[in-house]
């Protein structure tokens, strides 16, 4: 493959309850990374709403191809030509009181065409601190990729992080995503290190776009969006607050890793 440099960009938002205010954040900042020159930009995990409670992102649940979330992605697409990973969304599910956590992909041309359903739901109590995700969510069962011009890109959502079988049903890619909203008691451990142990085993770039601060409804997100290299390194990272983080893949670096540590040629199982 001969090396090539495509700018990609993470957007790292502290979405409030209010889907129209945050629909006006996301336009402004999916306009910024393209005008640094990302040509792929994704949004965080539930970037469209994170309400006052866990079930408010039921009620504004949208069907598939309708609706004003969906309506901004493919129009934002469209307008910058950019590929959009849509972070995550809130689409109707076979369950009237729960949603499916949903990433969607859109071309250049605005056309759909990815979904992702977060198959790992996020379940943690430590005393005060508590979340169930599988309470308002119904978990996805099929693996996400699609084939941008750089390379295959693996699609994942913020507790998938854990589970590395995952990136290995993938298959090889050039690009992980893994939009989220990692809690700061969970993401000040962990985050770093297993966005890093992603990038480093299956020897590709991992673009991390995180929700990042304080929200309206009390809980704290981690932030720390970034984008990590093939050998494990940071190239560019967002400790808190909105903003937009950007870097490179370059597909001959990506090349020289897996040709010089050939470990994905090495695995036995």
């Amino acid at each position: 493959m001969t090396a090539k440099l495509t700018t990609v960009a993470a957007i790292q938002m502290v979405s409030t309850p209010d889907v129209a205010e945050n629909i006006a954040t996301a336009r402004r900042l999916v306009a910024q990374a393209a005008g640094a020159g990302a040509t792929l930009v994704s949004l965080p995990e539930y970037w469209p709403i994170m309400g006052m409670t866990d079930l408010d992102k039921v009620s504004h649940a949208e069907q598939p191809g309708d609706g004003p979330i969906q309506h901004f992605m493919a129009q934002a697409a469209r307008e910058h030509g950019i590929w959009l990973i849509g972070g995550t969304l809130p689409l109707v599910s076979n369950d009237v009181a729960k949603v499916m956590n949903t990433t969607l992909v859109y071309k250049p041309d605005g056309t759909l065409i990815e979904r992702y359903d977060k198959i790992h739901l996020f379940g943690f109590n430590q005393g005060v601190e508590a979340y169930d995700e599988a309470r308002t969510i119904v978990p996805g069962e099929r693996i996400g990729s699609f084939e941008a011009p750089f390379g295959r890109v693996g699609l994942s959502v913020c507790y998938d992080l854990r589970f590395p079988e995952l990136y290995r049903a993938m298959g090889e890619c050039a690009l992980i995503v893994v939009p989220a909203a990692f809690t700061y008691t969970t993401g000040s451990a962990h985050w770093e290190v297993l966005l890093r142990a992603r990038a480093i085993e299956n020897q590709c770039y991992v673009l991390a776009a995180a929700q990042g601060g304080t929200h309206r409804n009390g809980r704290r997100t981690f932030g720390h969006s970034m984008l990590v290299d093939p050998w494990g390194e940071v190239k560019a990272v967002l400790a808190e607050g909105e903003g937009v983080v950007e870097g490179a893949i370059d597909t001959g670096f990506l090349a020289g890793v897996r040709e010089s540590l050939p470990a994905l040629k090495h695995r036995k199982l």
